[in-house]
């Protein structure tokens, strides 16, 4: 269209300029001014990489990486990768500075391995994420068809209610899945409680193998012994009686961690506040990251009601890291300044 007035175009751009000069004053006046869109703007990411991620093989790890992960791209301008790996590779790949962040590490299971790690000063461990928890479990309907059953050493007297299905003659626990860290806890555990010679420790494939099982089980009212740990889903949505152990001893439990303990002896499983770990040099080239990682926690109440909705609704670990972050804004905004929480809700609200 032809303009209407030749001098329309000078007329505006002069208009244009005001109102620059115009917003320009106010802000200077009143900084609090600044629209929106500029709080929110992406900023530049500390490192100059992808932010690299450990991803463990069980749910509540892979959720808090979604969670982690979506909080860097969209709050802190970063780009993120993941790496897929069981707990002791994983945490020489952190000191190596082959991945960054640990969501999730359980020190009190991997006690030696984690302390030498801290004290070769490649690996933090910050923050306190939540408190985690382990043990053997049975049905309640298995307590209430025997209720002798109280403790794990009942068991040496119970190899035919919890029979090998492969193994005449022997009885099933179900431990750790292959290659997990648990494994030398499970195994040591079984030593100390003598019941190694009538029973078998069975280590699935996964941790979904080991899922299936004990919801199979559950569902034909078969009876069965099983290592779980918390939290976790399955141990909220079923109803389930946690075997008891002698009192929790130091001592023992450290030497229940070693593969090579000669001599082990019954304990409680240890009580895990779980932190996140950060390889040390990343977190000297990140700063914002890393006080952000410090100062991650998540309540019990959240991360079971996430991970409850994730077995409900039979979706991804990245679907619940995002029901998470809308569900518990509150929670997750204390993690970090509020322009980067700015830009996180921002990011959310165009889903």
């Amino acid at each position: 269209m032809r303009n209407p007035h030749p001098l329309a175009p000078v007329s505006a751009a002069v208009a244009l300029a005001a109102a620059l000069l115009a917003s320009a004053a106010a802000h200077a006046a009143d900084p609090s001014a600044t629209p929106a869109a500029a709080k929110t703007a992406t900023p530049t990411c500390e490192v100059n990489r992808p932010v690299r991620f450990s991803g463990l093989n069980w749910e509540s790890n892979l959720v808090l990486a979604g969670i982690e992960r979506y909080v860097l791209e969209h709050g802190y301008g970063c780009k993120t990768s993941v790496e897929i790996g069981e707990t002791l590779p994983m945490l020489a790949a952190l000191q190596r500075g082959d991945v960054d962040v640990t969501p999730e590490v359980w020190p009190g299971q991997i006690e030696g391995a984690w302390k030498k790690a801290l004290a070769s000063g490649k690996v933090l461990g910050v923050g306190h994420v939540y408190d985690a928890g382990e043990g053997w479990y049975v049905p309640r309907y298995t307590v209430e068809r025997h209720p002798e059953l109280k403790a794990a050493s009942d068991l040496a007297r119970m190899k035919d209610v919890f029979a090998d299905p492969e193994e005449p003659g022997r009885g099933r626990i179900y431990g750790c899945p292959a290659g997990w860290a648990c494994g030398t806890l499970n195994d040591n555990l079984l030593r100390a409680l003598k019941l190694d010679k009538d029973y078998s420790l069975f280590a699935p494939g996964s941790g979904a193998a080991q899922k299936a099982a004990i919801v199979s089980a559950y569902k034909r009212k078969r009876d069965i012994v099983f290592y779980y740990w918390t939290p976790t889903s399955l141990v909220g949505a079923l109803d389930l009686v946690k075997l008891e152990l002698p009192a929790f001893d130091q001592t023992a439990y450290t030497c229940m961690t070693d593969p090579k303990c000669a001599n082990p002896v019954a304990t409680e499983f240890k009580p895990n506040p779980v932190v996140t770990g950060v390889n040390a040099a990343f977190a000297k080239d990140a700063p914002k990251i890393a006080e952000f990682l410090s100062k991650l926690t998540v309540p019990d109440d959240a991360i079971n009601a996430t991970l409850g909705w994730l077995e409900t609704e039979g979706k991804e670990p990245e679907d619940a890291a995002r029901y998470f972050l809308k569900q518990y804004g509150p929670v997750w905004r204390q993690w970090m300044p509020a322009d980067a929480a700015d830009r996180v809700q921002a990011a959310l609200a165009r889903e």
